[in-house]
């Protein structure tokens, strides 16, 4: 059976003397590298810009555009790349001034072979354990948005209350929770169609945003359900956020995707406070669930209080 072979990695080494860019590509392919060659930084910019190069290998002195000048233009472009510096000149000055044009690693001429490639090999595996984190942060957020809102979805806002529920009762402090409904919502869909339901969930999502604060803990709970995590906040304090939320349902002006305007729009509120309603996170969003249910009933277009349900 025959082995399958791997993508072997590019580099590009830049420098003006032709023994050197020879020597370096003959022990480079010997070790399973690909190997592009440049005499000046003006032509190295061209083959990075064709060919996908992992590793650039720069000489520092150089005619028409040196390795500094190389290494700015490099990350200005916007390619990410990693670059080492070669120099028969080292010094601390020369090394500093690499790092901060942008340089991965510095290292001086005449070569140590075995050194320089471990030191390609560092910056390669550096370069890919970056890419890997990039990677992961990118499908944590994915997995914890909202694709529509741009929000927290359920899932993550789930998460988050059971971690806020334990450090409030950790240092005795009061939260309270928050969930929103828009009234009549399926009328939206119904006559405007759900393009135009999906653009009135943006803009009630922009609303929120305006009514609360950066440190609450705002997201999609599912459909047209809001729900808001108040930290630090009494009952009354979450009653006026509620109330706030309201209004400005109330004054806002909605409309289609065609500009055409929508008839008024309103939301329900239900609150439910830690830990006076409940000191689990599920029992916290079913007291907040049943406010909001009760709202409902009193009519719409409310906030309601779990333990008083007042109206709004």
């Amino acid at each position: 059976m025959s082995e399958t072979k791997t993508e072997a990695n590019a580099i590009l080494i830049v420098d003006d003397e032709k023994d050197i860019r020879a020597s370096l590509k003959e022990f480079l392919e010997e070790n399973q590298f690909d190997v592009f060659t440049a005499n000046n930084g003006q032509d190295a910019l061209e083959i990075i810009e064709k060919e996908n190069i992992d590793v650039v290998m720069s000489d520092l002195v150089m005619p028409r555009m040196d390795g500094i000048a190389l290494t700015r233009a490099v990350n200005e472009l916007g390619f990410n790349i990693p670059i080492i510096i070669m120099t028969a000149y080292a010094s601390i000055e020369n090394a500093v001034e690499s790092i901060k044009a942008g340089a991965a690693e510095f290292v001086s001429k005449p070569f140590k072979f075995n050194h320089t490639l471990f030191i390609i090999k560092k910056v390669l595996e550096t370069k890919t354990l970056q890419e890997m984190a990039k990677k992961s942060e990118y499908y944590r957020k994915l997995s914890a948005t909202d694709d529509l809102t741009g929000l927290n979805n359920r899932r993550y806002f789930k998460h988050m209350l059971f971690n806020e529920l334990r450090r409030h009762a950790r240092y005795n402090r009061p939260l309270n929770l928050l969930m929103i409904d828009i009234d009549n919502f399926k009328k939206v869909n119904d006559t405007y169609g759900h393009l135009t339901g999906d653009q009135v969930l943006k803009q009630v999502t922009e609303l929120l945003r305006k009514n609360v604060r950066a440190c609450d803990i705002l997201a999609r709970y599912g459909g047209e359900e809001f729900a808001v995590i108040l930290p630090e906040t009494t009952e009354n304090e979450a009653f006026m956020v509620g109330e706030r939320i309201v209004l400005a349902m109330n004054q806002h002006h909605f409309k289609t995707m065609e500009e055409e305007l929508i008839k008024k729009l309103s939301v329900t509120v239900g609150l439910a406070s830690f830990p006076q309603d409940a000191e689990e996170s599920q029992q916290l969003l079913k007291k907040a669930d049943d406010a909001l249910y009760r709202g409902k009933l009193l009519g719409k277009n409310r906030i309601c209080i779990f333990r008083k349900f007042e109206e709004y």
